[in-house]
């Protein structure tokens, strides 16, 4: 279970003559730093990032023109990472190589004209007696600052010969930086005698710390997301220590992990007194730019904003992850997948989700099944892990995430790739759910294996599992409808036809079979089980109705508190606002009590939870312990944070109605009590502006629409207008 030692490589070299341009071109299994006469090379963690290493490897490209002297020492740091290091919430090992290696090349092209190339090969030595004596993502990392490395013993570096066969492609995703830099906003001593400081904001990144410190002292830094009886709560860490230990040399120094990352709001330090250290909080993440803004005149529901975006980017560590925090931080598909359009709305995804889904089309098995992470990692003990499997929601990553950026950034290309992975997937959920059934009960999906409604409130695990009959169906006609929508912008008129005739079959399916005459769940009704058939469009009218009736009853009946898992969560209050409860959306969306989005916030939540009462009101925390869930709590997991996509779509009024925002719509749907919101979106052709307030008895609309679009605005009352770029102004009276 314990990483490999990092490897610390070297190189000596010379120049010949002067120098035009000299570059490198490196990559490694495992992770990497470059350090070239003492100065890091480049600004990104993390290098050469995490992709289906069997299939294709990342490698960078660094100008080090500027760094180069007339002699030279290229010094090359590579941990485990993804690739060697221990990974997944079994600890596994070595899962892609038996132990790290790095490539790369040095290209100096002279002003004589001439060029030289220095290759790895064995002439270039390497140790394991480096200053990282420890370097893993859960663990954490251990660096010996009393090192010297001209003391330590290298040897020639060996040819390594790989079990697999990537194909080497130029970095093409967004690579992991340094963003934004926190000061402590406390500093106290736990009753344990530990110093704590509060950075104030959960978040993926590393500690930054100025040390006045003597040779051989040693500092620990602990990690955690909340605090219990004045000290670090780092049970829900599971086998992950988070630690960063430091042993000092003499004087005054600098630390910063580089071989890991940690999630956390609180730091404990041990080892070295208050006044011998000055700390600060870094936050990594993928270098996404922002897209969109959202603001409204209720507090809380900005502060549930930020959330939903910090849990964003502490996720976004260059895959889309679960958590940034314990034994896992996999790349989980339905995570992504139903939180895909709201993260599009937040940031610009294209180069992030490009990747990833690289990666995804090389992981499909031929028989259409999706893993449930990717990249993918087979799992002992679990067999829907060692094997693809066509898994509602979480399979549905091939078809909602390409369409979510598709309907951000009109990226055609994008459907065309991904459109072979989405008819496979559909075949193999078809499949599943014809197995053993005949006539209509063939569109009914209950095998092979589903999440169902996965984290509702108060239920355990396998209640969870046993809804997997009503998600899968529900799933299995929505993405087929738009995968129907898909074949027509492809140009598959055939396609187009045969997946409109199966999402229709799929939902009529679910209507008959899963319901009975008065829309009422067969079994016992359930949230999610009325949210999915509404908001994918999958009942005629009148059904419609009574189903919504339904729904409006039970949450009613449950104060406004939520009990939806991540599949209804998204959807939850377009089910409400789009069949005439918007009073009852906002009601449900404003509730603080638990279960609900407001009580994370009240509760201090800076990032989204994946239990709704991770924190109970009693104070204490929810491990899932008594459920089956195996401990399973993080305090930033952005599923539930899907719930932004509202904030756009309907408070604020802005939805894509064409790919790019070509055409798109600008229908605020004012509530709740709300004076105002205000909020953009960044599109192909430039950010769509809007902002609505009512006072005196009336409602004002201001809007700006970019130049080559067309933007049909609908007013509160219902009166509409078509309009080209320009800034609008419309108003009107209410009550």
């Amino acid at each position: 279970k314990k990483s490999p030692r990092p490897m610390t490589f070297k190189k000596d070299f010379s120049i010949k003559g002067e120098i035009e341009q000299a570059r490198i071109y490196s990559t490694a299994l495992g992770i990497y730093e470059l350090e070239l006469n003492g100065r890091k090379v480049g600004d990104e963690y993390f290098a050469p990032g995490y992709t289906s290493y069997k299939n294709q490897l990342q490698y960078q490209m660094y100008d080090i023109t500027e760094y180069l002297q007339k002699q030279n020492l290229l010094m090359v740091i590579v941990g485990g990472g993804w690739a060697v290091g221990s990974y997944t919430y079994k600890r596994m090992n070595r899962i892609y190589a038996k132990r790290q290696a790095f490539l790369g090349e040095i290209h100096i092209r002279y002003k004589d004209g001439s060029h030289e190339i220095i290759g790895t090969d064995e002439t270039w030595k390497v140790t394991e007696e480096g200053n990282f004596l420890e370097a893993e993502f859960y663990d954490g990392e251990v660096y010996d600052a009393t090192v010297k490395l001209e003391n330590s013993s290298f040897h020639n570096a060996g040819i390594e010969k790989m079990k697999i066969e990537p194909q080497l492609l130029v970095q093409y995703g967004s690579p992991v930086k340094a963003h934004e830099q926190f000061e402590p906003v406390s500093c106290e001593l736990s009753p344990s005698g530990m110093l704590i400081y509060d950075f104030g904001q959960n978040m993926a990144g590393v500690i930054e710390a100025d040390i006045q410190g003597r040779a051989g002292e040693k500092i620990v830094f602990y990690h955690a997301e909340v605090l219990l009886n004045g000290e670090l709560y780092t049970k829900p860490l599971r086998s992950a220590k988070q630690q960063a230990v430091y042993i000092c040399k003499e004087g005054s120094q600098q630390y910063s992990p580089r071989m890991t990352y940690m999630g956390f709001r609180y730091v404990g330090v041990s080892g070295i007194s208050a006044d011998k250290i000055k700390l600060k909080a870094t936050a990594l993440y993928s270098d996404i730019s922002k897209n969109g803004s959202f603001s409204c005149s209720e507090p809380m529901l900005n502060k549930l904003q930020d959330c939903i975006e910090w849990s964003a980017k502490s996720n976004f560590v260059d895959i889309p992850t679960d958590c940034p925090q314990r034994d896992e931080r996999l790349g989980w598909t339905g995570d992504i997948a139903l939180f895909a359009s709201t993260a599009a709305y937040n940031f610009d995804m294209s180069r992030f989700f490009d990747k990833w889904l690289k990666d995804m089309r090389a992981e499909q098995n031929p028989g259409g099944g999706i893993p449930m992470i990717i990249p993918m990692v087979k799992i002992p003990g679990q067999l829907e892990m060692l094997f693809p499997l066509a898994v509602d929601h979480w399979g549905d990553a091939c078809i909602l995430v390409p369409w979510a950026e598709y309907m951000a950034r009109g990226d055609i290309e994008l459907l065309r790739k991904m459109y072979p992975s989405m008819k496979k997937y559909i075949k193999a959920c078809k499949f599943w759910a014809g197995l053993f059934s005949a006539q209509k009960k063939k569109r009914i999906w209950s095998l092979l294996f589903h999440y169902g409604d996965w984290c509702a409130p108060d239920m355990t695990y396998k209640e969870w599992m046993k809804r997997g009959k009503w998600t899968g169906t529900a799933c299995l006609a929505h993405s087929s409808a738009i995968l129907s929508e898909i074949a027509g912008i492809l140009g598959e008129k055939e396609d187009e036809e045969v997946y409109r005739k199966l999402s229709l079959e799929t939902a009529q399916a679910y209507r008959n079979i899963l319901m009975n005459e008065n829309c009422h769940i067969k079994g016992g009704d359930f949230q999610t089980g009325f949210v999915l058939p509404l908001h994918y469009n999958m009942l005629f009218e009148k059904d419609k109705k009574r189903a919504a009736a339904n729904l409006v009853k039970l949450i009613r009946d449950n104060n406004y508190n939520i009990k939806t898992g991540f599949p209804g969560t998204p959807y939850v209050l377009f089910a409400l606002a789009d069949n005439g409860y918007l009073e009852d959306a906002y009601k449900m969306l404003l509730t603080d009590t638990c279960p609900s989005w407001l009580y994370e916030v009240k509760a201090g939540a800076t990032t989204m939870w994946e239990r709704w009462d991770a924190l109970r009101e009693d104070g204490s925390c929810n491990l899932g312990e008594d459920n089956g869930s195996g401990g399973m709590v993080s305090f930033n997991h952005y599923a539930n944070g899907a719930v932004g996509d509202f904030f756009y779509r309907r408070i604020l009024g802005i939805e894509a109605v064409e790919g790019g925002y070509r055409r798109f719509r600008i229908a605020p749907l004012p509530g709740g009590g709300l004076d105002f919101a205000k909020g953009d979106v960044n599109t192909p052709y430039g950010y769509i502006r809007c902002s609505w307030i009512i006072e005196d008895g009336g409602f004002k609309l201001t809007a700006e629409i970019p130049a080559g679009t067309q933007c049909e605005i609908v007013l509160p009352s219902g009166r509409s207008f078509t309009e080209g770029s320009g800034s609008y102004c419309y108003e009107e009276k209410i009550g």
